[in-house]
């Protein structure tokens, strides 16, 4: 599944209304670390059997930004039915990922 681009303007359809998990990316074109953490995205995205995954630029998405109360990118933030499930910041690799995700729908 292709990463999704998540907006100010279509957050509510993508994320809010549906029941399904997601894993957001927070992050912005001018961080190093969020260019070290998008081929991990972009591998975790091509299983078929992870969460779907949707990208966030704090640069273009300033309300989503200060809604999550974004200080540090990259921020990873599980979610679920419009609800924050776990959150983290800093790079990360993709086992951690996949464990952070696994621990908040286990919960």
């Amino acid at each position: 599944m292709a990463l999704l681009h998540i907006t100010d303007q279509n957050y509510a359809e993508l994320v809010e209304n549906s029941q399904e998990p997601i894993l957001l990316d927070f992050w912005a074109q001018w961080c190093a670390p969020c260019k070290m953490l998008l081929p991990v995205l972009e591998e975790l995205a091509q299983d078929k059997s992870f969460i779907r995954i949707g990208k966030v630029n704090v640069d273009e998405s300033p309300e989503l930004t200060q809604a999550f109360k974004v200080q540090t990118i990259p921020m990873l933030v599980v979610m679920k039915n419009g609800e924050v499930l776990e959150s983290t910041v800093g790079n990360k690799s993709g086992n951690a990922i996949r464990e952070m995700v696994k621990k908040a729908l286990e919960n």
